[in-house]
């Protein structure tokens, strides 16, 4: 398969397309580098990529005018691209969030409906679409009401891909991701957070009483379900894709104490806007339809991560990652 994928030097995108090219695929990936977190992340990110002949690199704004004709057709498309961050969308920065979220996954689905090729187009959507949720675990058939604007750009996008699918035939399907985590996680993500200050004895922030919980996924089963969904997801689809396995984040915590041996330094300050309390996936629809399993648990998923951000610590401590 020829595949595309945005947003390729992030954290899942550059991930994916390792997976992608270890199954013998050809990878076209574009990142425009945008200024949340250090550019040198990204690009340590996709330095492995680069040295396969079937992966091709671009620097571009997905905005830039004229690209999709440039670029030709594709199989699969894995649109991983977006301003992330829920706590930054508020105020001043939300058009950063329109653009980047809402306008640029328009301008794909566009290129997709006027070429008429029969491409896959896979979406990174969020369990943020849920907000508060009014059930646990949480089914695609609850009412999706964000409680931040970054949840509200995110679901504006899936609603263009189901809009392009129903009017246009375009074959999109959408994946709401439940709390990513593993080795490369973005610097400004709790576990990556707590993984580091955890090593360098340092004190983690940590917002709210520690008891809001999370069903986080490991980067592992968010790259199947993706293949999965370019292999079978339904035109016009949403799924849920979880971890399975929900905690709080004062169980992670102490999690964390036990394989580092020695106390964590917990400050603890104020739930921060857009938050939910909770969330916890329904993966039923999923597993029937995509074949999707998640295969790696909450703690050893952590372990995981720990060991990388350990592997990498010297860089980490530098200042050229700083989370």
């Amino acid at each position: 398969m020829r595949c595309l994928i945005t947003g390729v030097a992030g954290f899942i995108g550059s991930s994916i397309a390792e997976k992608l090219l270890a199954q013998g695929h050809v990878v076209v990936g574009i990142d425009s580098f945008l200024p949340y977190y250090p550019r040198e992340i990204k690009e340590r990110n996709i330095a492995p990529l680069c040295e396969s002949k079937s992966f091709h690199f671009l620097e571009k704004d997905l905005l830039s005018e004229g690209l999709f004709s440039e670029l030709g057709e594709f199989e699969w498309i894995f649109h991983q691209a977006a301003q992330a961050g829920v706590r930054a969308s508020w105020g001043e920065y939300f058009d950063t969030y329109t653009l980047n979220n809402i306008l640029a996954t328009q301008r794909l689905l566009e290129s997709l409906r006027v070429s008429g090729y029969p491409s896959k187009f896979i979406y990174a959507s969020s369990s943020s679409v849920y907000g508060d949720a009014e059930s646990f675990p949480t089914s695609e058939q609850v009412a999706p009401v964000p409680v931040s604007p970054y949840g509200v750009t995110k679901l504006a996008a899936e609603h263009l891909c189901r809009l392009y699918a129903s009017q246009f035939n375009v074959h999109t399907v959408s994946l709401r991701y439940f709390t990513v985590f593993g080795p490369k996680q973005r610097p400004d993500m709790a576990f990556h957070r707590f993984c580091k200050a955890a090593l360098l004895d340092q004190e983690i922030t940590l917002y709210g009483d520690g008891e809001q919980s999370r069903d986080f996924t490991f980067i592992s089963d968010i790259v199947d379900a993706n293949l999965l969904a370019a292999q079978s997801g339904g035109k016009g689809s949403f799924y849920n894709v979880g971890g399975g396995e929900v905690v709080t984040i004062n169980q992670v915590l102490t999690h964390l104490e036990s394989l580092i041996g020695k106390p964590l330094k917990v400050n603890r300050v104020d739930k921060q806007a857009g938050d939910a309390r909770h969330t916890s996936a329904n993966t039923d629809k999923a597993r029937d339809e995509l074949g999707y399993a998640p295969k790696v648990s909450v703690f050893d998923g952590l372990s995981q991560e720990l060991q990388w951000v350990d592997k990498n610590l010297e860089l980490l401590g530098t200042g050229s990652w700083q989370g």
